[in-house]
């Protein structure tokens, strides 16, 4: 079976690829595994420094990757190379915390010496998207290898260009060839690499469909699963915000990417009283932003990353519009090649419609007016995501209370649209996933938390 690679942007074929047979890819596996045994004995100080080198390496190559993720899955040049720099980030924010983060733990007991090691797993299998080719990759393969871990990726079928460039950076780094491999599978292979005995553990990020079939194929297996799965973030907008602040923010998180993110701004949920201005500067803010081919320096928005999704995007719109959502802004599919969506607003979107009750992914926004603050509290955790979630209010103290204590996802923000960071946790809750990335607790998923009593 043949894997193609296909500009979004012009429908051209870039590329295809032949999958490898089922013996290749456990002949693949055998060696990763074999290679486990050597490093995760190599000293932390070692692991860094050429964890350090593939930071290098991402930087070295930065125009060549962010042309790569452009041509295959349509994200402008600018998007593309800042997803670089923050690849090179987390190498580097492990390089330097790993060490602190794994440290033994020493808990009093009643043995002359008793405490909490961290030891590494073996082979994780990474199942990973198309949004974020890089991105996503390398903040799950900094910790885990970092960790001592070993990793294979099988990657979205539509960037294997950038799947395979991410296996020739960790080599040209100086790690050795089989720590990391990219596996061109299809789905259809999933399930077999899940059940080797040789993969300890699995990382997916996804749709919850994808995340609910793998995490099943894992179970069976007994394999330990982290899930970062679909999201339909919340931003709620109190009657006493700045509304300069909040509309710019609201903008940039629902239109990063394409609007193509689990974290994605999806849903603008405020109070009637303030309806009427939101609506005017984020139209406004929506309608100034430039689509267009992602080699060109001007463009804000390149198309979606496959027609198919382009297509389906289109359905939720245009389902909500004839459920009673009305259209301030865009919806309607542009003449001309390309799986390209306008920036999108619809208002009064109400429960039953796709635009409330489903995930949007793409550039369309959401705005759903509601009777005061406390309804638009309620609203937001109206949802079977849990992601991320944004509240906007001049009463600091107060947003902060509603962030930690009300609403009903992993990663809430105070006045600032929802990204991950490397020092931050990163993950959700309900229907967007479990388990955690990025930071101290991201690290510690694909360890053996071991006690060690000495009597």
């Amino acid at each position: 079976m043949a894997i193609q690679s296909v500009n979004p942007a012009s429908g051209e074929v870039l590329r295809t690829y032949e999958e490898p047979t089922p013996q290749a890819v456990t002949e693949t596996i055998r060696q990763v595994h074999d290679a486990f045994a050597s490093w995760r004995e190599l000293p932390f100080d070692e692991r860094a420094t050429l964890m350090r080198a593939v930071a290098r390496k991402l930087r070295d190559n930065v125009e060549r990757h962010a042309r790569l993720m452009a041509l295959e899955m349509g994200k402008p040049l600018r998007e593309g190379r800042a997803e670089i720099e923050k690849c090179a980030w987390v190498c580097e924010h492990y390089a330097d915390n790993a060490t602190a983060a794994l440290r033994h733990e020493p808990i009093e007991t009643d043995a002359t010496r008793s405490f909490v090691a961290f030891e590494p797993l073996g082979v994780v299998l990474a199942v990973m998207p198309w949004n974020f080719p890089f991105w996503q990759v390398f903040r799950f393969a900094a910790p885990a290898l970092m960790a001592g871990n070993v990793a294979v990726l099988k990657h979205a079928s539509n960037v294997p260009g950038c799947a395979l460039a991410i296996e020739e950076t960790f080599r040209d780094a100086g790690l050795p060839r089989q720590i990391f491999r990219t596996l061109l599978i299809g789905s259809e292979q999933v399930a077999a690499v899940i059940d080797d005995a040789r993969i300890s553990a699995v990382t997916l990020t996804g749709s919850t469909p994808a995340g609910r079939a793998v995490a099943g194929m894992a179970g069976r297996a007994l394999k330990k699963t982290v899930l970062e799965l679909g999201g339909s973030d919340p931003y709620v907008i109190l009657e006493d915000a700045d509304l300069d602040l909040a509309v710019e923010a609201c903008i940039t998180g629902r239109l990063i990417n394409g609007g193509q993110s689990c974290v994605a701004a999806k849903r603008f949920i405020l109070p009637r009283a303030i309806r009427e201005p939101f609506e005017k500067r984020f139209v406004a803010g929506m309608r100034d932003k430039t689509m267009g081919d992602p080699l060109d320096e001007a463009t804000d928005i390149g198309p979606q990353a496959r027609h198919d999704l382009r297509d389906e995007l289109h359905r939720q719109v245009e389902d909500s519009r004839a459920r009673g959502a009305r259209c301030l802004l865009g919806g309607e599919l542009p003449d001309g090649p390309g799986a390209y969506y306008p920036p999108t607003v619809l208002t009064d979107v109400a429960p039953g419609m796709p635009a409330y009750d489903e995930e949007l992914f793409g550039p369309v926004g959401a705005i759903i007016p509601v009777k005061d603050d406390e309804q638009a509290i309620r609203v937001a955790n109206d949802s079977v995501f849990g992601l991320g979630a944004a509240v906007f209010t001049r009463d600091v103290a107060r947003g902060e209370t509603i962030a930690t204590k009300r609403l009903e996802a992993g990663c809430c923000f105070v006045n600032a649209f929802v990204k991950s960071d490397p020092r931050l946790p990163f993950g959700g809750v309900k229907q967007s996933g479990y388990g955690r990335e990025l930071g101290v607790y991201g690290i510690r998923e694909f360890v053996n938390i071991k006690t060690v009593y000495v009597a």
